[in-house]
């Protein structure tokens, strides 16, 4: 088994195959579909043995660095460039890349706006250690 990050961005990555609105603009029935769907993929998964967390990130946050001992953190931000690019991410600790590449792209069938999927390009990232063969 090998564990694999699924990030999910609100934007970045190649172009959107659907052109949605953010969510803070979808309808609350909408909203409630889509959290439905997560929670039920994560079911499915935990069913599976296959599901290790997912969390959806709030807005806001700030970049940190020490300034040396004794001294307070240095902070910038909030950064919108972050917040609006780093929606979620789940784990996933599966048998094989093209397994991590099978959960993916069904996590990417997520509804949004009108039911409809919103076909969102997921990142996918092996944790460090774990070889990821790409095959297409």
């Amino acid at each position: 088994m090998a564990k694999y990050l699924l990030l999910k961005h609100y934007r970045g990555g190649p172009a959107p195959t659907v052109d949605y609105p953010p969510m803070d603009r979808w309808t609350p029935e909408e909203v409630d579909a889509h959290v439905q769907f997560m929670r039920d993929f994560a079911a499915r998964l935990e069913e599976s043995g296959e599901f290790v967390e997912h969390q959806a990130l709030a807005p806001g946050g700030a970049f940190v660095r020490s300034d040396g001992e004794g001294r307070p953190p240095v902070t910038d931000g909030p950064f919108a460039e972050t917040k609006d690019l780093i929606a979620g991410w789940t784990v996933i600790d599966v048998e094989s890349w093209d397994r991590a590449m099978q959960v993916a792209s069904e996590l990417s069938d997520a509804p949004g706006p009108g039911g409809t999927s919103l076909h969102e390009w997921l990142e996918v990232r092996p944790f460090y250690g774990v070889q990821a063969a790409v095959t297409e």
